[in-house]
């Protein structure tokens, strides 16, 4: 038997390390692997020779893959890292190789979002146009959910209920005061709405909140949204709004406090669209107003985790070690929904160079005609992903994870 690499790329989710877990459960079940290794900080840890023995993990620490599924963000840390095309750096590409060679590696697994599939789309070409042996196959993670080919993302489902739950809870705070007032929330989402349109599922039957959503796929028009606000304010006290952080106008402009900058990926890094909007309200209305930006929250809130999440993303895991077992390379692992009622799904892969790059958005018309609020396909989309709750280990009062020590002392 030869041996196994994995490492995990971009933004962190409650379910990343779920999908790590699936890769050496399946692993311990199968037989296929002798060792899986994992890089640290992603694909850098394969060129900077820095990796672990997960296999070692696993009998050196009792329950380790159980702790894993519930273990926030990245057990093998992470990295932003461009992988550049083979003819403009090639070296890079033989210092991969030669590692996979080095240390026996006859399949890389790599978890992460859009770019992270971009770099397993030109790792999978390369070792075709080189005749290597070695499977390149791709695990889904995202909070955004914006990934082609596949129902939903893992990690969507765990921050959509973190986002619902916070938009209820700050329903309940702003409802004790007979003052009029306005909360704006700005929640994730630079090209894709999806995560902003999970606050919807905060409503119940004596709390509309939030009262008005806005999404990228629909230009935002400040003027409408003043008009929103103040027609609300004449029936009720509170207005709670829901916007993601890439909100834009008619003409594609982003709607934000402060300038726009690029990654090194040139994705625009967005600052402020909530701030912007309680400065435009406050001086429209002159209400009190006030925004929060969740952030950084959203994404690693495994006490808000949704267990289908938790499930489907082991499950991910699982599914891309059966690929490279059967000898597939080039491919994502995927999830398609085969029923809403009962909720079905059925595991698969598909190739990841049409995957990459690409940005699935929500549909038009799961957005209202005046592109305030979200419809009812959209809840029926939603409600599934985020069911059922995390069984945690607490001491002190605290939730216990596995020790990451390996990331803190590089």
């Amino acid at each position: 038997m030869k041996n196994a690499i994995i490492a995990q790329s971009g933004g962190p989710t409650v379910a990343i390390n779920a999908s790590l877990a699936g890769v050496l459960n399946y692993n311990i079940k199968n037989g296929i692997f002798e060792n899986v290794y994992g890089s640290l900080n992603g694909i850098t840890g394969i060129l900077e020779d820095r990796f672990i023995n997960l296999s070692e993990k696993i009998n050196e620490i009792d329950g380790f893959v159980e702790k894993l599924v519930v273990t926030p963000a990245m057990y093998l840390g992470s990295c932003r890292y461009k992988m550049p095309l083979p003819e403009d750096n090639k070296e890079i590409y033989e210092k991969i190789f030669d590692f996979f060679k080095k240390h026996d590696i006859d399949a890389f697994f790599y978890i992460g979002g859009n770019d992270s599939m971009d770099t397993v789309d030109r790792l999978s070409k390369y070792a075709a146009s080189i005749n290597s042996d070695v499977r390149v196959i791709g695990i889904p993670k995202t909070i955004d959910n914006d990934l082609v080919h596949i129902d939903h993302t893992p990690g969507f489902g765990s921050a959509a209920k973190y986002v619902a739950t916070s938009i209820l809870e700050m329903a309940h705070d702003t409802y004790i005061y007979h003052v009029k007032s306005v909360t704006i929330v700005e929640i994730m989402g630079r090209d894709a709405g999806w995560l902003t349109a999970a606050s919807a599922l905060a409503r119940n039957e004596y709390s509309k909140a939030p009262h008005l959503i806005y999404l990228p796929e629909a230009a935002f028009d400040a003027k409408e949204c003043v008009e929103d606000v103040k027609a609300l304010l004449e029936k009720q006290d509170d207005v709670i709004i829901a916007i993601s952080e890439g909100i834009r106008d008619k003409d594609g402009n982003y709607f934000s406090a402060s300038e726009s900058k690029l990654d090194k990926f040139g994705h625009v890094q967005l600052s402020g669209a909530g701030k912007a909007l309680e400065h435009l309200i406050a001086n429209e209305i002159g209400c009190k107003v006030r925004s929060v930006e969740l952030n950084i929250l959203q994404r690693c809130a495994t006490h808000q985790a949704s267990l289908t999440d938790l499930e489907e993303s082991v499950k991910l895991g699982e599914k891309a070690c059966e690929l490279a077992k059967d000898g597939k390379t080039g491919l994502m692992a995927t999830i398609t929904r085969t029923s809403d009622k009962p909720y079905e799904v059925v595991y698969g892969g598909h190739p990841v160079c049409e995957i990459a790059n690409g940005v699935k958005a929500v549909p038009r018309e799961w957005i209202n005609e005046r592109g305030n609020d979200v419809t009812e396909e959209m809840l029926t989309y939603l409600k599934p992903l985020i069911k059922g709750e995390a069984k945690l280990e607490y001491v002190d009062g605290l939730p216990q994870y596995l020790d990451v020590t390996h990331l803190i002392n590089q």
